[in-house]
């Protein structure tokens, strides 16, 4: 795959659907081999560019990943940062939009794309969606400005003829090709005849930073969703819990939470204890916001910090990102509160 251009892209293949390819004459389903993939998708070769591949091995089902996985994708990143333009990482769908919030925290200082993709059916399937998100994540990750910088300096997910910031993103579908959507931030491009970037809405970053990798991501966080008839003993186990360090607590509507004084009880005990609890709406699009109502203004004064805009996936990686950095439960109340990587509007 090399030629005169200087541009070179590393395509990193976790696992997922989108790597698996039927063997025509067993029938089965085999993982990623970069010369079968070639053979699938010949249009490839026509890039005028170098493009080379590393694999998990074994490959990982999306369901499977984990922050020793991601750091692994850090590493591998990291490891080839001045080596290549930009990189494309082929995922399984189910955790994409975890492990793109996650990877937009750990590197930080990163000044080229890094695509995340798939699809819903294995690229050696004829109605495969996989051979378009792959061609024109390719093209994305490789597209560069009028002075050199990259076009989309960011993480990102492309899905679907939609580019997306990565810890924006949610999966909204199991089986439509439209999986994935950005319910709170416009999309970053469109695809169609020509891709359409919306440069207002793109990160802008100084060239000359430097590629920051972390390593580290705490674990020791739940997500806790809030429902009618919820039970007050079972509220008290969760957050009683020596080892948890922070909640994602997932509210109604604008942040708001039953009026019960064991619950508000609860939540101030958990939090003068130190653990950090951030309040994430459970609706699809908008902001929490505590002060509107009285059942959300109960959580402000237990300590409950706002998360804003924040999708789920995104809340937890941030919060796991920060007590990764070793931060006291007070300096991360702190940076929760502020925007690292373009997660918060």
């Amino acid at each position: 795959m090399n030629s005169d251009s200087q541009t070179s892209i590393l395509i990193i293949y976790t696992g997922g659907t989108i790597g698996m390819i039927k063997n025509p004459h067993t029938r089965t389903l085999e993982s990623f081999n970069f010369e079968h993939l070639l053979r699938h998708v010949p249009e490839l070769r026509q890039f005028n560019m170098k493009i080379s591949s590393r694999a998990f091995n074994p490959p990982i089902d999306s369901s499977d990943m984990n922050p020793t996985h991601w750091a692994k994708l850090v590493d591998i990143i990291a490891s080839n940062y001045n080596e290549y333009d930009g990189f494309v990482i082929l995922h399984g769908t189910d955790t994409m939009s975890f492990t793109a919030s996650a990877l937009s925290f750990m590197l930080q200082g990163l000044t080229k794309p890094v695509i995340l993709t798939g699809s819903q059916l294995p690229i050696g399937v004829l109605r495969t969606d996989g051979k378009e998100n792959l061609l024109t994540a390719i093209e994305i990750a490789a597209a560069k400005n009028n002075d050199g910088t990259a076009k989309v300096p960011e993480v990102c997910i492309y899905f679907h003829n939609k580019l997306m910031r990565g810890n924006r993103t949610t999966k909204t579908s199991s089986d439509s090709f439209d999986a994935f959507k950005s319910n709170n931030y416009p999309n970053l491009a469109v695809s169609g005849i020509e891709i359409d970037y919306n440069n207002a809405v793109i990160q802008k970053k100084a060239p000359t930073a430097t590629l920051q990798p972390h390593y580290i991501m705490d674990s020791d966080i739940i997500i806790f969703s809030l429902f009618p008839g919820i039970k007050p003993d079972i509220v008290k186990q969760v957050l009683e819990n020596s080892k948890l360090k922070g909640v994602i607590f997932r509210t109604f509507g604008s942040g708001n939470a039953p009026q019960a004084t064991w619950l508000a009880d609860a939540l101030t005990e958990a939090t003068r204890n130190g653990k950090v609890i951030v309040n994430v709406t459970q609706c699809n699009t908008g902001s929490v916001k505590m002060s509107l109502y009285e059942t959300g203004r109960q959580l402000l004064e237990a300590g409950i910090i706002s998360g804003k805009d924040m999708t789920v996936e995104a809340a937890l990686t941030k919060l796991m990102y920060l007590f990764g950095k070793k931060l006291s439960p007070e300096e991360v109340r702190r940076e929760m509160k502020c925007n690292i990587a373009g997660e918060i509007s």
